[in-house]
């Protein structure tokens, strides 16, 4: 099973969530942080990792003496990362996705590939947790490639909680594509309602059963419960705003170790969620 939790902006608690959902299983469970443009779920759990690998993706190189400018690679190329220039074929290695078309459809076979580090997988365990995070070079833009490759790496695991990047775009897109269960976690504001409104659009796209959680849920108004309500999305969860969370979190404790309450309700949506993956698969 694939639990991927999301959000439609920063900062609401979703590695919160994440974090918690892992360390309340009482089974073997991998916990991908694939927000890899600043990874943090391993500060809820030690910095000491098992293993550390770095991530390659393959780019083009042109042998400019046998490119005739034919352009089939260009054409081929779907996010415009090759162009030609007084007669020679050009990359733009930061839009290549690494797809390898180029090269087959190359009819002088000028194109080849060279390995690029874009990135860094983290492999640590914590218990029952197996955690893997991903870090992307500073300079770096593409990191789909490196989600797919912490999905990939995690293929072997039964359960999979992914804490994927906020926003709808790409990278988000990328993480919860393949989950069973997309939890959306929002606040009680209009930016909350407004960017919720946005990762709902996308994961109903996707045709993944989805539900909310509220976090910090009696410090703004009725307006995200009216639209889930009105939209008929079941809402998992409500976390109060409370003082003893965050003194928590700032030390690096998370949700469900604060204490007994929170301990029960995140093991709570942990049973809501496998509930509702198995209602969806009927």
């Amino acid at each position: 099973m694939i639990i991927a939790i999301a959000s439609g902006k920063g900062g609401t608690g979703k590695t919160t969530i994440s974090a918690s959902l892992a360390k309340a299983s009482s089974g073997p469970i991998t916990l991908l942080d694939c927000d890899v443009e600043e990874p943090n779920a391993a500060l809820f759990f030690g910095n000491e990792p098992v293993s550390t690998e770095d991530f390659h993706v393959d780019v083009p190189l042109i042998n400019t003496d046998s490119c005739t400018g034919c352009g089939k690679c260009r054409d081929i190329c779907r996010f415009n990362a090759i162009v030609i220039i007084k007669g020679k074929a050009s990359v733009f290695p930061e839009l290549c996705h690494s797809c390898g078309g180029c090269t087959l459809v190359c009819p002088e076979k000028a194109i080849t590939e060279e390995p690029s580090k874009t990135g860094e997988i983290t492999v640590s365990v914590h218990g029952n947790v197996r955690l893997m995070s991903g870090l992307l070079d500073i300079g770096k833009a593409m990191s789909p490639p490196l989600i797919r490759e912490l999905k990939r790496m995690a293929s072997d695991a039964e359960t999979v909680i992914i804490d994927s990047p906020p926003g709808t775009s790409c990278p988000m897109v990328t993480s919860v594509e393949d989950a069973d269960y997309i939890v959306l976690v929002t606040e009680p504001t209009p930016f909350g309602l407004n960017d919720l409104k946005l990762a709902v659009e996308t994961v109903r796209k996707l045709c993944t059963p989805f539900g909310v959680v509220i976090n910090r849920s009696d410090s703004g108004d009725e307006s995200v419960r009216e639209y889930c309500a009105s939209e008929i999305i079941p809402l998992l969860l409500e976390v109060p705003e409370d003082r003893a969370v965050a003194e928590a979190y700032s030390r690096g404790i998370i949700l469900s170790d604060v204490n007994s309450k929170y301990r029960v309700m995140i093991e709570g949506l942990l049973k809501s969620i496998r509930r509702e993956v198995q209602e969806a698969a009927r």
